[in-house]
């Protein structure tokens, strides 16, 4: 399961974690989003404890959106070591998402 995060909290979560982190940036009224969130949300339970798996709403955090100039949703942002290390738009499989969380692990 995902976690809901807002701008408040999103330096201490992602940027000061430990493991690497999955941002989920997406909006309740986005088709896509509302597809890929099953996927995140397994994804979340398969990592627990090596990867953090967060949700984002943009309509209610948009410093978190503009910082990352995210522009369409779904997004995903990927982080390691505070750093963005990769940034997908649009719906994805869940094979592709999880090869990059893999990635992030090595």
């Amino acid at each position: 399961m995902a976690t809901e995060i807002n701008d408040s909290v999103f330096d201490a979560e992602v940027l000061k974690s430990p493991v690497p982190v999955l941002v989920d940036l997406w909006a309740p009224w986005c088709g896509p989003c509302r597809m890929l969130s099953p996927v995140v949300d397994k994804l979340g339970e398969e990592y627990k404890g090596k990867v953090k798996v967060f949700k984002l709403n943009t309509d209610d955090n948009p410093n978190t959106a503009a910082a990352y100039r995210v522009q369409a949703i779904p997004t995903l942002l990927f982080f390691k070591g505070g750093e963005l290390v990769e940034q997908t738009v649009g719906l994805q499989p869940e094979k592709e998402i999880r090869s990059r969380l893999d990635g992030l692990l090595k």
